[in-house]
């Protein structure tokens, strides 16, 4: 059926014939996009229009009037009518009646309405009152009735705003920043509002009233087509949901890619993020340019008044060859040629990133479109501009954007292009992959007074994660791409060689240190067989630092920097000569430690002290306490609280803490368990240590006599953790969510000289750690010591097991282990 006859059957037919036609416009295959939000936009037009005409009769002086997303013709499939009743004072009593008879069909078909009823004064008075009301009427289009009330009020309404712009606009420029800090960023949220968040669709809307204002302009480019492709994944996620929704959350996003064609909800975030990228860059600009016009409207009067008349000559200050600042913006110099100096957007770039302003939008394209390409190698002052640029701090963020919203980036690094608007599923990941990239640089940029190679670390901050998008381990393929890109910048072989090896192994530091237990030689050897060189370590610690703040607050913390700084100062000590075949001497146990151990073996039974615990920061020079001025990562921070138990060595001792801490509703944050051999003094034999770090799931922490007394139940069997756990989770079942990622269990090969490693990688839940210990003692084997670590929803542990004699397990059994432990988790 063409949309001519569905819209005379709409007419026709009534709000039944309309309801009829609008389903069949929303399921028919044949159109999407913008031709379809035009063709329901046109069949609405034209059912509410006929029923105006119908239920008007003789009045006049009245009109209907779409304001909104409605008046410019943006109908989704679940979007709001926008309606304005506009009339001019007419019979109180009968306008009124009119709005009943043309709301109530509204509200009977279910679609939502937002309607208003208001003379041209009154709407005046309301938009100046209403900043989101006058933003509305922006968009007034005349539907039914007067047309000539309708043009008068746009007139007004057009007028008005051009001529309180200059308050307005900041006005507008406010409410986008408070909405973006509630909101967030669209272009790094996993589950991003498309209308609300910076970058969605109410940031474009704005960018149309600034136009409006003729005050200042957007830049142009690209901005309909981001807009568009928002606007048709809002469509695709009403079709999908049946909801008015803007949410784009995970469990529809394989819906809604399959809606719109896209090959899966990777490529549909991307393409968002792509969308949000533009338009928020575009806003920007904007605003960027609102100020400026408004700042010099104020002081150009002042100027003119001082210097007799005439217009002044703007400010050029130079910061590069090739490159002045003026107005607050970095902009080419007059006599700069980029078609003859390739090294100018990096030096202009590197220019204003070192000067903390923004690179002016026309210097940009100019240097997009005049630009020749680098030669291979790079020369080396492009390649000092480059690091100075990555060396810039947190400016290097906004520059770096610049130069991507016009495609350079990809020209000077053509492998940025895999991982460019990349998404990270994983909530311990704040960003998507470049972006990611940029802030380990921006991190790294704080560190580059401990390295003496600053150039060295802040070229693999760039590159540490360049190889997602690539199939495989990330860090290999980066390895490949890092040293390509090394040498087409021009470092030589060696440097080549170290900046390949630092993206190899840029997770080496921390999977140890958190993972594995580092009084084991093997461990510590391996590491420093890996890294190669002094140099190399401290390069390595500085980028493991970086990169984990870069990530997220749940990938780094002052405990787990101490853990990394104690593995690089035992690495060193490997490199230097010295190979420790037994722990170092600070591995001995604390004083409370060795009182809790020798408690344990006299009493026979559990001790443990629950306390609020704090942790201490990274150790880096003589400690002080924390001022005014300390760093934010140097500040001791809380975490949870340390529960310390000390247990004779049995069966049964890690899935019975586990089992209890589940049962009083403690997550696990971190947990170390190690046996500790007793002194001379005392009977032979050992006792299990368990550190752990735990919180309240909800609610106060339990006191540590409960614990106390379930934890000796469990030992002894009385206590059922299972048949419990079982029974809580059958009364109060946990809503799910996104279904998460099998979980995996591996064998690490030449982990340990001493056990076995068993790696498990599992998505955290209650009761994890007691399923994990309880299938481990099902399995007969022995828990040396456990490493285990919660970032986000991920649980990443480590378990060194040996046979009950004392030996590692045999490979075939390890594997057989790993495998039913597998499937006990996947079960």
């Amino acid at each position: 059926m063409t949309g001519t006859n569905v819209r005379t059957e709409a007419e026709e037919s009534g709000p039944s014939g309309y309801a009829a036609a609008r389903l069949r416009l929303l399921t028919e295959g044949t159109r999407s996009g913008p031709p379809r939000r035009t063709a329901l936009a046109g069949l609405t037009d034209d059912w509410l229009s006929g029923m105006f005409t119908t239920v008007a009769g003789p009045l006049r002086g009245v009109s209907l009037v779409a304001v909104g997303g409605y008046g410019r013709g943006e109908l989704s499939p679940r979007s709001d009518l926008d309606l304005l009743l506009l009339h001019d004072d007419a019979d109180g009593a009968a306008v009124a009646a009119l709005a009943d008879r043309l709301w109530y069909p509204v509200w009977d078909l279910g679609l939502a309405l937002d309607h208003s009823v208001r003379t041209p004064a009154e709407a005046r008075r309301t938009a100046a009152d209403d900043l989101k009301v006058q933003l509305g009427l922006l968009d007034a289009r005349h539907l039914a009735g007067d047309p000539g009330l309708t043009a008068g009020l746009r007139t007004a309404v057009l007028a008005d705003w051009r001529n309180q712009a200059p308050k307005r606009l900041p006005e507008l420029q406010e409410l986008c920043a408070d909405r973006a800090e509630r909101q967030g960023e669209l272009q790094y949220l996993l589950e991003p509002d498309l209308k609300e968040a910076r970058g969605g669709l109410r940031d474009a809307t704005a960018l149309r009233a600034v136009a409006a204002s003729w005050l200042a302009d957007a830049p142009r480019e690209g901005l309909a087509d981001a807009r568009r492709r928002l606007l048709d994944v809002r469509d695709a996620l009403h079709l999908a949901t049946g909801r008015a929704t803007d949410r784009l959350a995970l469990q529809e996003q394989d819906q809604v890619a399959a809606e719109l064609g896209l090959l899966d909800a990777d490529t549909l975030l991307r393409q968002v993020y792509e969308a949000a990228r533009v338009i928020a860059y575009a806003g920007d600009v904007t605003w960027r340019e609102v100020g400026r016009v408004l700042r010099s409207r104020s002081v150009r009067p002042r100027l003119r008044a001082m210097l007799g008349g005439g217009k002044p000559a703007p400010e050029r200050s130079p910061l590069a060859e090739g490159v002045v600042e003026q107005d607050g913006e970095v902009v080419l110099a007059r006599a700069a040629r980029p078609d003859r100096d390739p090294v100018l957007p990096l030096r202009a770039a590197a220019a204003a990133a070192q000067a903390g302003l923004p690179l002016s939008l026309h210097a940009v394209r100019r240097l997009a479109a005049t630009v020749r390409p680098l030669p291979a190698p790079w020369p080396a002052e492009a390649r000092e501009q480059l690091v100075t640029l990555l060396g810039s701090g947190r400016p290097t963020v906004e520059v770096w954007e610049a130069l991507e919203a016009e495609g350079l980036i990809t020209r000077l690094l053509p492998d940025w292009e895999r991982v460019r608007c990349r998404p990270q599923r994983n909530a311990v990941h704040l960003w998507t992959v470049d972006r990611h990239l940029i802030e380990t640089a921006v991190r790294a940029s704080e560190l580059t007074r401990r390295v003496g190679r600053p150039d060295l670390l802040l070229v693999a901050a760039l590159l540490h994660d360049i190889g997602k998008g690539w199939p495989g381990d990330h860090s290999a393929a980066g390895e490949i791409i890092a040293r390509d890109v090394a040498s087409r910048i021009g470092f030589d072989r060696a440097d080549v060689t170290v900046v390949a090896s630092l993206v190899r192994h840029h997770l080496l530091l921390v999977e140890t240190a958190t993972r594995r237990d580092l009084d084991d030689p093997v461990t510590v050897r391996a590491v420093a067989e890996a890294v190669g060189t002094q140099s190399t370590l401290e390069l390595l610690h500085a980028l493991t630092e970086a990169d984990a703040l870069a990530t997220g607050p749940a990938a780094w913390s002052s405990w787990r920097g101490s853990l990394v700084a104690d593995l690089v100062r035992r690495v060193s000590a490997v490199l230097a000569g010295e190979i420790p075949e037994a722990p170092a001497p600070d591995a001995a146990p604390t004083a409370e430690q060795e009182r809790l151990a020798l408690e344990a073996h006299r009493t026979g039974g559990p001790v443990l002290t629950l306390r609020a615990q704090a942790e201490p920061p990274v150790p880096d020079g003589p400690a002080d306490p924390p001022g005014p001025d300390t760093p934010d990562a140097q500040r001791p921070e809380p975490l949870g609280v340390e529960l310390l138990i000390a247990v004779p060595d049995q069966p049964g001792v890690l899935p019975s803490v586990a089992g209890v801490l589940a049962l009083h509703r403690l997550t696990v944050r971190t947990a170390e368990l190690r046996a500790l051999d007793l002194p001379h003094t005392v009977d032979e034999g050992s006792v299990l240590l368990l550190d752990w770090r735990v919180a309240a799931e909800y609610g106060s922490l339990p006191q540590a006599s409960r614990l106390r007394a379930d934890l000796v139940r469990a030992l002894d069997g009385s206590l059922d953790i299972a048949g419990r756990l079982a029974e809580r989770d059958a009364a109060y079942p946990r809503r799910r969510g996104v279904v998460a990622p099998p979980a995996r269990v591996s064998v690490a090969p030449a982990a340990s000289r001493h056990a076995t490693v068993i790696e498990v990688r599992a998505q955290d839940a209650p009761g994890l750690l007691f399923r994990i210990g309880r299938a481990l003692e099902d399995a007969k084997v022995r828990v040396r010591s456990a490493h285990a670590s919660t970032l986000g929803a991920n649980a990443v542990d480590a378990f060194y097991v040996t046979a009950p004699d004392g030996p590692p397990l045999p490979s075939e059994e390890a594997a057989a282990v790993a495998r039913r432990l597998e499937e006990t988790l996947r079960g």
